[in-house]
């Protein structure tokens, strides 16, 4: 069965990105209706970039996530604004 990665940019400035960073540490795991199973906050901070890569198990469970993803936005402080969101099939995915 395919999983899934919901992968949603920003355009955000240090102290947002602090923030972001700080609230996904923090939590105890996702809230109750995203069923996710991993999580990846990338940034480029010279660029004022984030990308926040959810990762789930199923389709079902990617839409069911999204719904609630939708209403959601980050907290905290900094200027942070969402660009993209965007969903990939994880077609292969290999440790070295």
């Amino acid at each position: 069965m395919a999983e899934y990665v919901r992968a949603v940019t920003f355009e955000a400035d240090e102290e947002a990105l602090n923030a972001l960073v700080s609230e996904i540490s923090s939590s105890d795991g996702p809230p109750p209706d995203v069923p996710a199973t991993r999580i990846a906050v990338l940034a480029d901070r010279a660029a004022g970039k984030v990308v926040v890569a959810i990762r789930f198990a199923s389709e079902e469970d990617l839409r069911k996530g999204s719904e609630t993803l939708e209403g959601m936005s980050p907290s905290g402080g900094g200027n942070i604004r969402r660009t993209a969101v965007d969903i990939y099939e994880v077609a292969l995915e290999r440790q070295m």
